[in-house]
């Protein structure tokens, strides 16, 4: 019997019966060639999105991962003296081709005008080099061989193995010397790696004290979250309707302006002291401190990012049919039994969005502890921001300091793969 299509078009064969076109093409060629096309407008449709991400986000984190390995200043400044000194064992005072080509550095140096940055690099590790390397290259023209006893003639300090030492380290191009310092190591001119002093040791800290306020904020978010997630799926669609632009509305309002709010509701002079003052929960000179310090920061940030939690889990519970509950209460169990074993199992879809999304907006925070974070509250971010002002080397830090937070969010995420699994989660 010939097969009828629902248009009542009887498709045709060719001789070994297979299914044709009209043109005669086999039916299963014209289909790969359909389904080829389809794809092809689907991803033309696409490519400005995938420009869009390249230029604006590929690119940018290539380009922080290079800077904060890239050390150009001291070899590209001192070719000769890079060149010369890479067969130096580090043991004795380097041998005179080094000190010539140190000479020849210098005087070009000085003719371009940037032998002051190669000192001034050299200078962060070992105080009072620049002055020693721009000392030595305004009399450099009037030095002749050999230049070792030269340089020595100069100045003493150029004995120093230490110096020397770092100059060969400084050379290469690429280094981890940042990864070091951001983690509290650091880099001996020798090429050690040793731990820095305690005293010195704030990277760590920062990294560690992000990452607890940041599953803190999270967790305060969801306690918070979830009972309100409920009542919006639960009661009645005019009443859920009011109560949602209440969550919503903030973000109708500037994050700088919240901000600001908190600041002003949670200084000791502020309307929460005032209220427990005039509630006789404190006395008026047992006022709290809840700005400035780490609990302003959990409060403003954990007010700030619960629509992000709320509004994944609301897309969820909304979806959760009421006769679930009924059911299980007409098969003997309590209101609290079937809520933890069949209703809140059914969330976590939602539960696992919100958690993920607020964590990672918390981690990367800035505006927020930059304000009411004071010196015990403030994040990675902020360190990252302040020293994306300073120098070239200031910038190689927070380079590193950066790319370390993207791969602490990568790993959480991996756990958080492994724990939950991303396929279950939902927006809305």
């Amino acid at each position: 019997m010939a097969d009828i299509a629902a248009d009542g078009y009887v498709p045709e064969r060719d001789e070994s019966g297979a299914l044709t076109t009209v043109d005669g093409t086999p039916l299963k060629i014209s289909l790969r060639k359909s389904q080829r096309r389809a794809k092809r407008r689907a991803f033309y449709l696409v490519v400005p999105l995938l420009a869009f991400l390249f230029i604006t986000f590929t690119i940018p984190i290539v380009g922080m991962i290079v800077r904060s390995v890239y050390n150009p200043e001291v070899a590209n400044y001192l070719p000769e003296t890079s060149a010369a000194i890479g067969d130096w064992d580090g043991e004795e005072l380097p041998p005179e081709k080094v000190f010539a080509a140190m000479a020849a550095d210098m005087e070009v140096g000085l003719e371009n005008r940037t032998i002051g940055r190669a000192a001034g690099r050299i200078n962060r590790e070992i105080p009072g080099a620049r002055s020693l390397v721009m000392g030595t290259a305004r009399h450099v023209d009037e030095m002749q061989p050999p230049y070792r006893e030269a340089f020595l003639e100069e100045d003493e300090d150029w004995s120093d193995l230490e110096l020397w030492r770092l100059l060969k380290r400084e050379t290469r191009l690429i280094t981890p010397a940042y990864y070091l310092l951001a983690l509290d190591f650091e880099y001996t001119p020798r090429g050690d790696i040793v731990e820095r002093p305690e005293i010195y040791q704030v990277y760590r800290l920062l990294f560690i004290r992000t990452a607890w306020m940041s599953i803190v904020i999270t967790g305060a978010c969801l306690l918070l979250g979830y009972p309100v997630a409920h009542l919006l799926a639960t009661l009645p669609l005019r009443t859920s309707n009011l109560l949602m632009i209440l969550v919503l509305l903030p973000f109708w309002t500037s994050l700088l302006v919240r901000t600001s709010a908190w600041m002003v509701l949670l200084q000791q002079e502020g309307v929460v002291n005032d209220l427990l003052v005039w509630a006789g929960i404190i006395n008026d000179n047992g006022r709290i401190r809840m700005i400035y310090n780490q609990l302003g920061t959990i409060i403003a940030m954990t007010h700030i990012l619960l629509p992000f939690m709320i509004l994944p889990l609301y897309s969820v519970m909304k979806t959760i049919p009421p006769s679930y509950m009924r059911a299980a209460r007409s098969l003997g169990a309590n209101q609290f039994t079937a809520f933890v074993k069949v209703y809140m199992p059914l969330t976590i879809p939602g539960l696992a969005a919100g958690v993920l999304l607020v964590f990672i907006l918390a981690i990367g925070y800035y505006i927020t502890p930059a304000l009411v974070g004071g010196e015990s509250g403030i994040f990675i971010s902020n360190l990252i921001a302040s020293n994306m002002q300073g120098t070239s080397a200031q910038l190689k830090l927070a380079s590193a300091l950066a790319t370390i937070l993207l791969v602490l969010v990568l790993f959480f995420y991996w756990l958080f793969n492994k724990l939950v699994g991303v396929d279950r989660l939902k927006f809305g």
